[in-house]
């Protein structure tokens, strides 16, 4: 099995002064998943190198068993260092791809050319697409083989708007992931905001929140290898 996921490489929190970036618990989780599982994982990001970590994911609270797995693993620490860039990314070379959220994605990765067009690559040829928390936002311009949004008539879930009020974030991000998601004709999914939902239509998956991540990445795992 041969994995791909796409990282951020934005790292300014709008117009905040903050830092933004990947979650590393949406990487750290769903990494050691397929990993575990005995998969070839390939990191990707719009400018390839050092994805910019989101700060907040890896205070104390944020921390788990899994980021500190990662963390303390000289093999993955040095992947992330120097991710591939997007653009060279043949999507052939793999069996699915998945998207870890964090903020960061919202601002490049949603408008991301090269991403919108992997996407619907992989979409084209039946392959599993999965994102979690925020990068189900990866798919606001993304477009299925019938022109429509590709999300259009379909389950899906994502980071909530009251999630994001949660972190008194709605007045910064670009757009919510919830309103577009329903905008583009999803048929929105959530359960208790914080706790693990994930939903599965078709090939394509989608998790809500940071707890989601490892059952995300399990529920993609279980369509290679169904």
């Amino acid at each position: 099995m041969q994995i791909l996921m796409v990282l951020t490489s934005h790292d300014e929190l709008g117009n905040t002064g903050h830092k933004t970036g990947f979650w590393l618990e949406e990487l750290a989780a769903p990494y050691y998943v397929f990993k575990d599982a005995g998969a070839t994982i390939t990191l990707a990001s719009p400018k390839g190198g050092q994805p910019p970590l989101d700060p907040k994911s890896h205070e104390p609270e944020s921390q788990t068993d899994e980021t500190r797995r990662f963390e303390a693993d000289a093999e993955a620490v040095a992947a992330l260092a120097a991710t591939k860039t997007l653009q060279d990314i043949n999507m052939n070379d793999f069996d699915a791809v998945f998207y870890p959220g964090g903020h960061g994605p919202l601002w490049d990765l949603a408008e991301d050319s090269a991403s919108i067009s992997l996407i619907e690559q992989f979409a084209g040829a039946d392959k599993p697409v999965a994102a979690v928390c925020h990068a189900p936002g990866v798919l606001r311009h993304v477009k299925g083989s019938d022109g429509q949004p590709l999300v259009n008539g379909k389950t899906v879930t994502g980071f909530t708007n009251t999630e994001e009020a949660a972190v008194q974030l709605t007045d910064v991000v670009p757009f919510l992931v919830e309103d577009m998601l329903k905008e583009n004709g999803g048929h929105y999914s959530k359960g208790a905001d914080w706790m693990p939902h994930v939903v599965t239509d078709g090939k394509l998956v989608t998790g809500q929140n940071p707890a989601s991540s490892a059952d995300t990445a399990k529920a993609l795992l279980a369509l290679l290898q169904g």
